[in-house]
């Protein structure tokens, strides 16, 4: 009867084992597998893309070795040379030709259509007119404008009329009234006299300096104002009016009685031109303008007839905007 007593609890001893188990063994071990399967799909699916990045890899570097090379070829192109349009055309030849007349130079170049051609104007139809010629022109010739120089501020009008020499006196008086009155009559009441006659002086300056400022501004705006004259010029084929700042080299400008020549230039066409150049030359004489006499100096007044002219220098490069400058 002990042998199978010993079998029955043998048995009966295996199966408590199995039913105390423990559940949280069990969690763990599905947990584990589930975790293993994810990590080892996240690592095909990164093995995936580093094989068509791989596939990819020669097209992307080669992309952008291309935008290198564009890049240095505009980097190229945006250098400070002048464009391959004007080349051969030094703008303070044509300044010095108008402004000595130069007959000599005028024939080097070989007459004013040649001039014309050189600087892309057609002698009927003048110059296209569109925004990238007329910049490309500025860049090189420059802009019909003169440098301004620096306005003054009123700080500037302060110390010049510190500097005239009535003030001078009456503060070299203050101060000596007021150091006397000091001495005599102490802190207290020596300084009324003295400090009067400083405040007031100070009151004097400041109002002169005031108003020469204010004066200074008015000027600079009427000055603007008055400078910015129209002209007529032509282009693409037909006349337009615009700003005498907005010429350029290369302009046809059509000139009647009373104009100012907005530029330096050469005579093409016209009728009894005639040109007052005293403010240039400081004589009254009215100058004849015409095939001979070709040459047409910047700031002059057109006097009597009328005529074309082609504009050869403008701004800083002309007789006019150096006086101007100097003003």
């Amino acid at each position: 009867m002990s042998p199978p007593r010993c079998q029955k609890s043998g048995g009966i001893a295996s199966t408590s084992d199995q039913e105390d188990w423990p559940i949280s063994k069990i969690h763990k071990r599905k947990w584990r597998l589930a975790f293993t399967a994810i990590h080892f799909t996240r690592v095909l699916t990164s093995l995936s893309k580093l094989k068509v990045l791989d596939k990819n890899g020669p097209l992307l570097r080669s992309l952008s070795y291309i935008v290198v090379d564009v890049q240095a070829i505009e980097e190229d192109s945006s250098s400070g040379d002048k464009p391959e349009t004007f080349l051969n055309v030094d703008p303070k030849t044509l300044s010095d030709m108008v402004r000595d007349k130069n007959f000599e130079s005028l024939s080097q170049f070989g007459g004013v259509k040649e001039i014309a051609r050189i600087l892309k104007s057609d002698v009927n139809d003048g110059l296209i007119g569109s925004a990238d010629d007329i910049i490309q022109r500025k860049n090189v010739f420059g802009a019909n404008e003169y440098e301004k120089a620096p306005t003054k501020g009123f700080l500037s009008f302060l110390f010049e009329a510190f500097k005239d020499t009535t003030i001078i006196i009456l503060l070299a008086c203050a101060l000596l009234s007021l150091a006397f009155g000091i001495k005599k009559h102490g802190w207290k009441d020596g300084w009324y006299d003295g400090g009067s006659i400083t405040v007031a002086v100070i009151l004097v300056v400041a109002v002169s300096a005031a108003s020469n400022f204010r004066q200074s501004r008015q000027f600079d705006k009427l000055s603007t104002k008055s400078s910015d004259i129209k002209v007529e010029v032509v282009r693409n084929g037909r006349r337009q009016p615009i700003s005498i700042f907005e010429v350029v080299v290369g302009d046809i400008v059509y000139l009647k009685i009373g104009d100012q020549i907005p530029a330096h230039g050469v005579f093409m066409e016209g009728h009894s031109l005639k040109v007052d150049e005293s403010s240039m030359t400081g004589e009254s004489d009215h100058i004849e303008v015409d095939e001979s006499t070709p040459f047409m100096l910047s700031g002059t007044k057109v006097s009597d007839g009328f005529g074309f002219m082609l504009v050869t220098s403008v701004g800083m490069n002309t007789v006019w905007d150096e006086m101007m400058v100097s003003i």
